[in-house]
Parts: structure tokens; C-alpha cells; sequence
């Protein structure tokens, strides 16, 4: 890979891609077949959480631990990031001490600064813009439930379809989208809708992968004829003080049976957790056999852990 950093997908190049998904192949691989993969021996990773977690936390921990390094999780509130000192001090001393970065934050313009200023290699871990640790690891799991090759990818004719908030998961799934080639529609009620300047990038990237994306207001037409069914909670973590106000108007997007059933029968559905169910989604969705959220989870794991192997082996 020539970027240094992880930040977002659209930093990609569709081989950089590629190699990320081919390296986590390889070493899931490696790893059901019981073999040590010690490729980060000696490497330490910083986490760094402005923001609660369960995969991410667990994931890039254990993922450190199983390619042979460590990981040290940082409380934000002795750090201060920011405040105690800058972003570029704290940036030049983790260079100094640590082979990489992984941070979970607010604002995406954090993530940009210390990669700015760091020299060691630094992973978007999820900010209120983007979430492409995670839609990445969804790729991953697209291509082994469709048989799709993770060295030659080709995704023309699939169909992923979102429904809900326009949040940092919609706009990673638009740039993966601009970036290898799938069709993505999205559903979310005006207002709601993705970010401009992602959606824009996008476009202008799909002339070259062949992918379409479309925006609507309409959940059923979004979702027709879907091979791929998406979901995410309606209010993201720092909007909760909105939750009653999305769920009136976020209620005919709910993930059900109904709803389902409009996309093809063969359709998987989708969900990056943790779910608000009874809400984005019923019972009978996501626990249906139809269901790979717990697929997802898993492949958070060993997609972080390609990321990891290319960004900080050398580092």
C-alpha cells in the first residue's frame, strides 16, 4: 500500500483495496487453519476512544494480540486531547513512541490532523463522517457470501441498498461504492439524506468503476430488487438528544419483514451494530436466516487485522 494512513476509503486506490482484502483473506485463512501469524511481532498499536465501543475496541485489540503485538487503550479523559496539549505535540510524541493510531472520535477533522502530523501510520476507527473500518470489513462479507474473488473483485449487477440516517455508514458505503464498482441506493428522509461532498466524490468515481448510485425518499423504491439490505440505528452516537424527533420521522424506514420483501428473496440483510431493535429493525429481520450481522462482526476482526499487517509491518 502507498498510503500511510487509513482514514478514509476514498484515500484509496482500488489495488490498495484489493490488497486489504486479499491480505485479510490470507490471514483469516492462516489463522482457522491454527497457524501463527506473528506478522506485527514487537509492534504497538494506540487506541484512543472519544467515543464508547464494543467490535472496535475488542477487534483491533485482539487483532494486535493475534498478529503477535500489542495494543494500549488510552483513557481520552487523561490525554486531552486537544486541550491538555495540541494535536500536533501529542501527534510528534506518539510518533516517538508507537508504530500506529487508531482513534474513535467525533470530528473527522481530528483524525486528519494527527495524521497530518504524525509520522507512524494512523486508522480511522470511526468518526461522525465516516466509518470505513467498518464498511470495509461489509465488503469483505458481501464477497464471501456472493463467491466474489478478493483479488480480482468484479461487483456489476450487485445491488446494495440503505435504508435510515444518511450517517458516517452511508457515506463510507458511497465511497466504497464510487471506489469498486457496486450499486448502492440509499433511502432516508429529506433532510436526513448523506453528505454532499462524499456523494459528489463518489459520482465523479463511478464514471471510471461502473458503479450507480441513487439517492431517494421513497424506502420501497430504494430497496427494490436488492441483493444486499442495510440498516443502521436512526440517531448515532452525540445526536440522542434527537432520538424521539427520528423516530417519528424515521418509522416508515423501519427493516421489516414487509419492507424486506421488496428487495430479492434471496437478499441478505445487513446491520453494523449494536441495533435498536423494535426500531431500524424488527426481531424477525435480523434474527432471520437472511441475517449476517454476526458475519459482519467477525470480519471487523480479520479485515482491521489486514489493515494493521499493511500499514505497520514496516513501521
Amino acid at each position: 500500500m502507498k498510503v500511510k494512513d487509513f482514514v478514509s476509503i476514498a484515500d484509496l486506490k482500488r489495488e490498495e483495496a484489493v490488497e486489504i482484502f486479499t491480505e485479510a483473506e490470507d490471514i483469516k485463512k492462516k489463522l482457522k487453519k491454527g497457524k501463527k501469524v506473528s506478522i506485527l511481532e514487537g509492534k504497538t498499536l494506540v487506541m484512543i476512544f472519544d467515543k464508547p465501543s464494543l467490535r472496535t475496541r475488542v477487534t483491533f485489540e485482539v487483532g494486535m494480540f493475534q498478529l503477535g503485538g500489542i495494543a494500549l487503550d488510552l483513557d481520552p479523559s487523561a490525554i486531552q486531547l486537544g486541550v491538555r496539549e495540541t494535536v500536533y505535540d501529542a501527534a510528534m510524541n506518539f510518533s516517538r513512541w508507537v508504530n500506529g493510531i487508531m482513534i474513535r472520535t467525533f470530528s473527522h477533522d481530528t483524525v486528519r490532523d494527527i495524521a497530518c502530523h504524525c509520522t507512524v501510520p494512523v486508522i480511522n476507527g470511526l468518526t461522525d463522517l465516516l466509518h470505513p473500518c467498518q464498511i470495509m470489513a461489509d465488503i469483505f462479507t458481501i464477497m464471501e457470501k456472493f463467491s466474489i474473488s478478493v483479488s480480482n473483485p468484479d461487483f456489476k449487477g450487485l445491488k446494495i441498498s440503505y435504508i435510515g440516517d444518511g450517517n458516517n455508514v452511508a457515506n463510507s458505503l458511497i465511497n466504497a461504492a464510487g471506489l469498486l464498482g457496486f450499486d448502492l441506493s440509499i433511502g432516508s428522509p429529506e433532510g436526513y439524506t448523506c453528505n454532499k461532498a462524499v456523494l459528489e466524490n463518489a459520482l465523479e468515481c463511478s464514471g471510471k468503476s461502473g458503479a450507480k448510485i441513487e439517492l431517494f425518499t421513497d424506502p420501497a423504491a430504494a430497496i427494490k430488487n436488492a441483493d444486499v439490505v442495510y440498516t443502521d440505528v436512526w440517531a448515532s452516537m452525540g445526536k440522542e438528544d434527537e432520538r424521539e424527533k427520528r423516530i417519528k420521522v424515521f418509522s416508515p424506514y423501519r427493516v421489516n419483514k414487509e419492507l424486506l420483501s421488496k428487495a430479492k428473496k434471496t437478499a441478505y440483510f445487513m446491520h453494523c451494530l449494536p441495533a435498536h431493535r423494535g426500531e431500524e429493525v424488527t426481531d424477525e429481520v435480523i434474527d432471520s436466516e437472511h441475517s449476517i450481522v454476526f458475519d459482519q462482526a467477525e470480519n471487523r476482526l480479520h479485515v482491521q487485522k489486514g489493515i494493521l499487517s499493511l500499514l505497520l509491518r514496516n513501521k
